[in-house]
């Protein structure tokens, strides 16, 4: 009976210490005193309706009390819940209210939220404001107009925008308009030492060009830390050109003489052909002079006299070539 009565004793202290548990879990009755005794009117009603929103009632009870000891009068709990639900960072928010009113910098809760849901720390931003952010750019490659290579290195000195957080473009895009505009600028110049004496002309002309605008940062300073000087482009595009030129005339050469060897190995096919023609004529000459012979129009002495003929032909061809030693035969004689 006493083991009994001990259980159901144990049974009762622990029901009881869970019942205590979960009513100062959905009733943090602490962080109601610590909200009053900070000046800040949050009631547990509403502290328990947090709990039951799944909203961390700490988190909302400490900003509403850094803001409320910062002097900020448009920090309200509804606000500071439904941004948190909106998946919103409220301590970033509060935190960079506070900064912007010890700054006297005009941002408002609303527009602090917003910049917040736009995914960028609004925190931040607000200290970049304060304190201006310095952004190295890659080294930037351009040519001038003497086809001199140069690589130029620049320090752009930034500050936040806070109005155009919101829908702004990043620092790529303060980066990449910098490289465009280090890039024009000594292209449009005469000569590379033009650049290396007023390296100060860039910085100028770059800032000229308003390229902040649209972006979330505004330009305050754009310093060219360091030029060096790279490869003579232009001597070099007149070296490839001249071997390009080289290699077309070549090919042209090389086809005009495949053509010239075309053409000779055609003339030679025609002599051929020629001296086949005449070949094939000679050997006609016996068949018409046997064919004049049985007709009667050639007797046999127009036979010897055209033999005779062609032996004295042959006597004098002979007589008139020359020997190896450059002599003919009747100079011999």
């Amino acid at each position: 009976m006493q083991i009994e009565l001990a259980f159901f004793e144990i049974v009762i202290i622990a029901i009881a210490a869970i019942i205590v548990i979960s009513f100062f879990y959905y009733v943090p009755f602490m962080l109601w005193i610590n909200s009053v005794v900070s000046g800040v009117r949050v009631s547990l009603v509403q502290l328990f309706l947090m709990r039951i929103r799944k909203v961390p009632p700490g988190r909302i009870v400490n900003c509403l009390i850094e803001a409320h000891k910062a002097g900020l009068t448009d920090v309200k709990r509804d606000a500071l819940e439904a941004h948190f639900l909106a998946g919103g960072h409220i301590e970033r928010v509060v935190h960079a209210l506070v900064s912007a009113s010890k700054a006297n910098m005009q941002l408002s809760f609303q527009m602090a939220t917003a910049i917040d849901l736009a995914g960028r720390d609004v925190f931040e931003a607000v200290q970049m404001s304060v304190n201006p952010r310095v952004i190295d750019t890659p080294p930037v490659t351009a040519v001038a107009k003497d086809g001199i290579q140069l690589i130029a290195k620049a320090r752009v000195t930034v500050r936040a925008n806070i109005r155009q957080l919101v829908g702004g473009a990043g620092e790529d895009t303060i980066l990449a308009r910098v490289g465009e505009g280090i890039v024009s600028s000594i292209g449009s110049s005469d000569s590379h030492k033009m650049v290396l004496e007023n390296p100060d002309s860039i910085s100028k002309l770059v800032l000229s060009k308003g390229l902040d605008a649209g972006t979330a940062f505004e330009i305050l300073s754009i310093d060219i830390a360091d030029i060096d000087v790279g490869k003579n482009i232009g001597a070099q595009l007149q070296m490839d050109q001249a071997e390009a030129d080289k290699n077309i005339a070549q090919a042209k050469a090389e086809e005009r003489r495949a053509m010239a060897i075309a053409t000779e190995q055609e003339m030679k096919a025609k002599a051929q052909e020629a001296k086949a023609k005449v070949i094939e004529a000679e050997a006609l000459v016996p068949q018409a002079m046997a064919e004049a012979f049985r007709n009667g129009n050639l007797g046999i002495m127009d036979y010897y006299r055209m033999q005779n003929i062609q032996a004295d032909t042959t006597m004098r061809e002979a007589i008139g070539k020359p020997t190896n030693n450059g002599r003919s035969n009747a100079a011999k004689g």
